[in-house]
């Protein structure tokens, strides 16, 4: 007897900050957090420098994101899961349409074709979640943060193995909801989005640093960038 062929859905792998929203989930939550007492406001101060350098341009932006994502990591110990859950949702409703039209366009039109649609997110998880839930998002994955006694978050961080490297995250997918990588699209903006992007059909280079800018150069990838009210594409 003949089997029938599995059908395997296509897939579009997203990164989120900075390639569909403007800017970082990170950054929103950490300074919701701060603004309602649930982490010091002395904390501002350990990544103010770093801050303070990329908006002078003597520093890069990913040196300001590793300075804050080194203050989370530090001060989220302790804090009530359901408060934090507030908080992210609070960040999202006010942040939610500060996104990309050329991503956000692509995103409904790779829906409406049928695409699986995953995004991966070095942000927390939780506001990741809130903020992907409207966009069509079938699977996100992001930082997963372990919680203790109390529903407090203890510091550390769950699954680090699988969020570091993109890639692994895509074949993971790929294998456990049935997809497939013929005709897959991908985007994103850093180097850090390199592996997953070299895993796809068709890679798109959305706003990207000037590391990404220079492999992408190198491959032939699309570059993509928008500016104010203009799309364009680097040839």
């Amino acid at each position: 007897m003949l089997r029938r062929p599995i059908h395997r859905q296509k897939v579009a792998i997203f990164d989120i900050d900075g390639t569909i929203g403007r800017g970082s989930l990170l950054i929103y939550l950490l300074d919701g957090l701060i603004n309602a007492s649930l982490i010091s406001e002395v904390a501002r101060k350990e990544f103010k420098h770093d801050h303070k350098k990329w908006l002078d341009r003597k520093g890069l932006y990913d040196e300001y994101i590793r300075a804050v994502t080194r203050t989370f990591m530090k001060h989220i110990k302790g804090v009530h899961y359901g408060d934090f859950v507030e908080i992210a949702k609070k960040s999202v409703l006010a942040h939610k349409d500060h996104v990309y039209l050329y991503t956000k366009d692509l995103i409904a039109s790779l829906k409406k074709d049928g695409y699986y649609l995953l995004a991966i997110s070095q942000s927390p998880k939780t506001i990741v979640d809130f903020f992907c839930e409207n966009l069509g998002f079938d699977k996100v994955y992001g930082r997963i943060y372990e919680i203790g006694p109390q529903d407090r978050f203890t510091g550390e961080m769950v699954d680090v193995h699988l969020i570091s490297n993109k890639a692994n995250i895509v074949r993971r997918a790929v294998q456990k909801e049935n997809l497939t990588l013929k005709e897959s699209v991908g985007v994103g903006d850093t180097e850090d989005d390199i592996p997953f992007l070299e895993m796809v059909e068709t890679p798109i280079c959305f706003n990207p640093n000037k590391k990404l800018h220079k492999h992408a150069v190198r491959m032939g990838w699309k570059i993509i960038v928008e500016r104010k009210n203009m799309i364009y594409e680097i040839k």
